[in-house]
């Protein structure tokens, strides 16, 4: 093993230019853990938001040193503890929860627990699989605390993005009537997941499930009585008319995520990857993404 490794911090928070490479110590896995060697990890708009301070501002990040960066990855397990589970060689994915840390999946390897990981399927390319973790257990999440739909309609803003999308599928499957929320030039994705769709949203919906983070904007779409679910941790609009608001709290979950990655592999679950790039140009992939407009996600590789 390697004494040091690279991963990508920031230490004072002020958008792209901040993010620094430094190298770290390595560390042996212990019981019940592996240390991976990752192929892939993808960047997140949480990512985005974390280097821009806003999570310093709201008290989720309070350390002073190095916060590291990134929340999903794939690789290859090249060491493991005892009773790890998953023997060297194997090829996993997996969620990296929290903001208040000072690791993340941005770098070259990783120590995790094993039951954070799922085996990654034959079929699915590891920078793929990196693209799934966050967006597929936020999505499902997000389905859990709207529940059965039993016919009833559910807005899903976002419905071209990760998060959005998987939840729309999996949404139309606990019995919820789905209308994705997107641009024009979106609709045919959107439809391809069974979903109808909009570019203009009334409102008047049962659910209003907002992947977009409209926030306030999104809750007035939802009839009185109805439901808000939100994806933006500790930051849900006010309750008003009857509304029930939840928000998504995404923790790892090797489990289910077993079934997601399969889920994905097998094309039920949308995953699109719009370039994979190397670790060194972070910056300019974050700078890239808060401009907007990108279909798929970036996956860095070490």
């Amino acid at each position: 093993m390697s004494t040091t490794f690279r991963t990508a911090v920031i230490r004072t928070p002020g958008g792209p230019d901040s993010i620094e490479i430094i190298d770290v110590p390595g560390t042996e896995p212990g019981p019940r853990e592996v240390r991976v060697e990752i192929a892939g990890a993808a960047v997140n708009p949480v990512d985005l938001a974390v280097v821009s301070g806003f999570f310093h501002e709201i008290g989720l990040i309070r350390r002073t040193g190095h916060v590291g960066l990134g929340w999903d990855f794939a690789g290859t397990v090249v060491a493991a503890g005892p009773d790890a589970g998953f023997p060297v060689g194997s090829r996993v994915a997996g969620l990296v929860p929290g903001f208040d840390r000072d690791f993340g999946t941005y770098a070259e390897q990783l120590v995790v627990p094993v039951s954070d990981l799922a085996a990654v399927p034959e079929g699915l390319d590891l920078t793929t699989a990196a693209a799934v973790p966050l967006n597929a257990l936020a999505a499902a999440r997000l389905v859990d605390l709207l529940g059965d739909g039993e016919g009833r309609s559910l807005l899903v803003t976002g419905a071209a993005g990760a998060v959005g999308a998987n939840a729309a599928v999996l949404a139309r499957e606990r019995g919820w009537r789905v209308t994705g929320l997107a641009r024009a030039a979106d609709e045919k994705f959107v439809r391809g997941l069974g979903a109808a769709f909009t570019a203009e949203a009334t409102p008047g919906w049962d659910a209003v499930a907002d992947a977009a983070t409209l926030q306030d904007e999104g809750i007035v779409l939802v009839r009185d009585g109805g439901v808000f679910v939100g994806v933006l941790p500790n930051a849900g609009p006010a309750e008003e008319r009857g509304i029930t608001v939840r928000v998504v709290d995404v923790r790892p979950d090797g489990a289910r995520l077993a079934g997601l990655l399969e889920a994905a592999a097998s094309g039920r679950l949308p995953v699109r990857v719009h370039a994979v790039v190397p670790l060194d140009k972070v910056a300019d992939v974050h700078r890239t993404v808060a401009q907007g407009g990108v279909r798929g996600k970036y996956v860095l590789q070490p």
